[in-house]
């Protein structure tokens, strides 16, 4: 029987590449799909999972990481005096905008931390994170480098202040999220809150609106310099606002326990462990918003044109050779013999199928995550998955060929 389902699989080369080509279409439309839905998700909670903290604390209305509302920067000190707290530091989160120096803008999420911390710690392929100390000094994703048009010791502006870039982090940028900009807390603080620059805002000067200059192109490189007359950064106060309170636990400390004390000292608070908010972060994005519905559509999609394609291919090749089927049953072939057949040659037709679109996958994934910074995540579990999910298309599609079989009069052999 392997004979007959191999013959049958190759004996007319234009229709098996027909066949493959529909399979590789709807594996690969079921992998991106998938990969996508796993690595947005999973890019959204980079910043998460990449810290030493043991809890979050936030506003008790807080959504996800990027959409919650401001604590003060005076319940770090009270966070610090909970017991059970080891270490308690503030992360600075706020919006912006990035102007080149040709004149483009890019929308900037800004998040500001302490460079000598230890719980807010981004790795860095490029400079240190002492340079942020440095007063209007800023990191970036490397992948956001040409979106950005900037280098390392190049400058560009945020809003009306200078930013000099300095250092380099990886694998930090979200899919959902605007171009991520790093810095200390005063430089954050100082980015945040400054006022639109002279060069932004000089159509504004037609509506009345009064533009100061605080920053000064630089005749000899091609960047932003800072103004003689530009203030450096002050240190936050305690009213001024962050975004939320990294906690680290003293060893053998019960979160739980730690959780419901530092809600205590600090009210309108919530405290998450890291896992938690890892979590929360991801079903917002997954059951409240479009993202999920959308990317699982075109997964379903992709299994039902690969379905469809292999039927027919499968339903005319044995509407080609019905007669030798009905050869085998007039001999005595048992139904699971010829039926054996059938799938045998649909499982052919998943491996060849799925082997080669996985290899496209995973160059395209390789090629999103370099050039553009998306992560099409495919993991030897979700590989797995897919390929059962082939295995199960391509058979399934077999079961309409396989009616054909059962319908046959073995006399068939015997008419002219």
């Amino acid at each position: 029987m392997v004979s007959i389902a191999r013959k049958n699989l190759f004996e007319d080369l234009p229709r098996f590449l027909v066949a493959q080509a529909g399979i590789m279409f709807a594996v690969s439309l079921v992998t991106i799909q998938t990969g996508i839905l796993e690595g947005f998700t999973g890019s959204t909670t980079q910043l998460i999972d990449s810290t030493t903290a043991d809890l979050w604390v936030a506003d008790v209305e807080m959504v996800h990481l990027e959409l919650t509302k401001s604590l003060l920067f005076r319940q770090v000190n009270i966070a610090q005096k909970v017991d059970g707290v080891q270490k308690a530091e503030p992360l600075i989160m706020g919006g912006g905008l990035w102007l080149t120096n040709i004149g483009q803008l890019t929308p900037l999420r800004t998040f500001g931390f302490d460079p000598e911390g230890e719980l807010f710690r981004p790795q860095t392929t490029a400079g240190s994170l002492r340079d942020l100390k440095q007063p209007y000094t800023v990191m970036v994703d490397e992948s956001k480098l040409n979106s950005l048009n900037v280098q390392i010791g190049g400058s560009a502006q945020i809003r009306s202040l200078p930013a000099k870039l300095v250092a380099i982090t990886q694998n930090t940028q979200s899919i959902a999220s605007s171009s991520v900009v790093f810095t200390s807390l005063e430089n954050a603080n100082a980015y945040i809150y400054s006022a639109f620059s002279s060069k932004l805002d000089c159509k504004l000067e037609e509506e009345g609106v009064n533009c100061t200059t605080i920053y000064e192109k630089s005749d000899k490189a091609d960047s932003f310099e800072l103004a003689e007359n530009l203030e450096t950064p002050e240190p936050l106060s305690s009213t001024d606002a962050i975004a939320y309170i990294l906690i680290k636990a003293k060893p053998g400390q019960d979160l739980e326990v730690l959780k419901q004390k530092l809600e205590a000292a600090l009210p309108g608070t919530r405290a998450y462990t890291t896992a938690q908010m890892s979590k929360k972060t991801k079903d917002f994005w997954k059951k409240r918003t479009g993202v999920g519905f959308i990317l699982g559509l075109g997964a379903t999609v992709g299994v039902i044109v690969g379905m469809v394609i292999v039927g027919q291919i499968l339903y005319t090749s044995v509407s080609d050779h019905i007669k030798e089927f009905g050869t085998l049953k007039a001999m005595g072939a048992p139904d699971g013999v010829i039926y054996g057949a059938i799938v045998e040659q649909s499982l052919w037709m998943a491996i060849l199928g799925y082997i080669p679109s996985m290899v496209l996958c995973l160059g395209l994934s390789y090629w999103a995550l370099a050039t553009e910074g998306v992560i099409i995540l495919i993991t030897p579990l979700s590989a797995v998955g897919i390929f059962a999910i082939t295995v199960v298309m391509c058979v399934g599609a077999a079961l309409f060929a396989i009616q054909k079989v059962t319908r046959v009069d073995p006399a068939i052999v015997f008419k002219a």
